[in-house]
């Protein structure tokens, strides 16, 4: 018994210490699109529910973005000034809070319009990323 405890413990301990990779960032990002997603309906059927609910499950998703295994290990002084990925994620995460919250209070006061313009800044702040070539997943 103890040694299928351990055995469990050494993989599990072995599946986490590969650090942050491209595909959790995927699945991340996928969390992301389904809480937009989420806010979208909620817009579309006046539910001030379901709105919430995305934009507390937008704010969630997108704080578990980090940097890749790949890009901490970058030794490439002008790749990381180029790219400057700490602080663009940081000030992405934390636009994309502040507009989460100001759609649920907006929404929930009745400025439908509000709302969905800050909606819109929120998908610009992911297009910015996603359009700039430095930053686009390249396998």
């Amino acid at each position: 018994m103890k040694k299928i405890l351990f055995s469990c413990l050494v993989v599990g301990t072995f599946g986490f210490a590969q650090g942050y990779t491209q595909d959790a960032r995927i699945q991340d990002m996928q969390k992301m699109a389904k809480a937009m997603q989420k806010i979208q309906s909620g817009f579309f059927y006046n539910n001030p529910d379901s709105v919430n609910a995305g934009a507390e499950n937008l704010k969630a998703a997108i704080f578990k973005i980090k940097l890749t295994v790949k890009d901490v290990k970058n030794k490439d002084v002008y790749k990381k000034w180029l790219t400057n990925n700490a602080s663009t994620t940081r000030r992405t995460q934390m636009k994309i809070e502040e507009y989460c919250d100001v759609i649920s209070e907006r929404f929930s006061d009745g400025n439908k319009k509000q709302a969905l313009q800050v909606y819109n800044k929120i998908a610009s702040e992911c297009i910015r990323c996603h359009v700039n070539p430095v930053f686009t997943y390249n396998k």
